[in-house]
């Protein structure tokens, strides 16, 4: 079954949606939070993620495929953490923004709202499907 997520960036300083249309394939790695890692390592091919720019943007740019699953991230000496692969999926029209997100009733349960630091997150289907629409 597929299973929907949500992936943050810091555009500015880390990695930007116009980075990784160019890349396409790209390596998520860098995450050093267990909660995180969990989720990374829950990640299926072929679910679904939302790109979100945190920092000043606060908003989901777009959407990435899950392509490849956890795999040992070389970056990590202590060799405990994970990262999977993402491909582009969808650019939004419109990116949604936290602001947007935080104004509909539906979704005052998501992760996003309540947890926003965390960096890797799970999102319900019927979160995915409202963003969804929303973004077009």
């Amino acid at each position: 079954m597929k299973q929907f997520w949500l992936i943050k960036t810091e555009p500015d300083n880390d990695w930007s949606w116009s980075d990784q249309l160019k890349k396409n394939i790209e390596p998520w790695d860098g995450v050093r939070n267990y909660a995180a890692r969990k989720n990374l390592q829950s990640m299926k091919k072929n679910d679904l993620a939302f790109f979100y720019h945190s920092g000043k943007d606060k908003c989901i740019m777009g959407i990435v495929k899950i392509v490849k699953e956890a795999y040992p991230d070389p970056s990590d000496k202590s060799g405990k953490f994970v990262m999977v692969d993402v491909k582009s999926f969808k650019s939004f029209a419109t990116p949604v923004t936290l602001s947007k997100i935080k104004s509909i009733n539906e979704l005052d349960k998501m992760v996003l709202v309540n947890n926003s630091r965390l960096s890797v997150q799970p999102v319900k289907k019927s979160e995915w499907e409202i963003i969804c629409k929303i973004a077009k």
